[in-house]
């Protein structure tokens, strides 16, 4: 497999930089807030994302950079403000893979690029809209849905 170029390097980075922002602001968000949606769900979708760029790290032989985001989140004062955030990491999530696509050929690399994108743009981004207009709430879980509805059955 041939060597990637210093600028597809640096689109993998920048990429993975991102995807670490997002896992470590979710992350605190859920610290300060406990389990709330749609930080509780993104969260892990954050982690598959990061996962889905090691592998494109391994695959070229590259060494996988530390997340240097965890404990530089800023602390939000409730969980509006946190979704609110959250639009604005997403918007500019699909702006940065906009871009980075245009930094290689390398369609397996365009792949997790675009698949990356269009997470952040069809299913991240409404979830944060839409915690967004619940207003102080959000999402908070609590007990199981079948919990909540109160069913014994399952």
């Amino acid at each position: 497999m041939p060597e990637l170029n210093g600028t597809e390097i640096r689109a993998l980075e920048e990429a993975l930089d991102d995807e670490y922002r997002a896992w470590a602001t979710y992350n605190q968000v859920i610290h300060d807030f406990g389990k709330v949606r749609p930080f509780t769900n993104i969260l892990g979708a954050e982690e598959r994302h990061i996962d889905a760029l090691h592998l494109l790290f391994a695959r070229y032989g590259l060494p996988v950079p530390n997340n240097s985001w965890l404990e530089k989140i800023p602390h939000y004062a409730g969980i509006k403000e946190a979704c609110e955030a959250g639009i604005a990491a997403e918007i500019a999530n699909g702006a940065l893979y906009e871009r980075l696509l245009e930094a290689t050929r390398r369609e397996d690399i365009r792949r997790v690029f675009r698949n990356l994108r269009d997470a952040s743009q069809r299913r991240h981004l409404p979830a944060f809209q839409r915690c967004a207009q619940r207003g102080a709430d959000g999402g908070r879980e609590h007990g199981t849905m079948r919990q909540r509805r109160g069913r014994n059955r399952p």
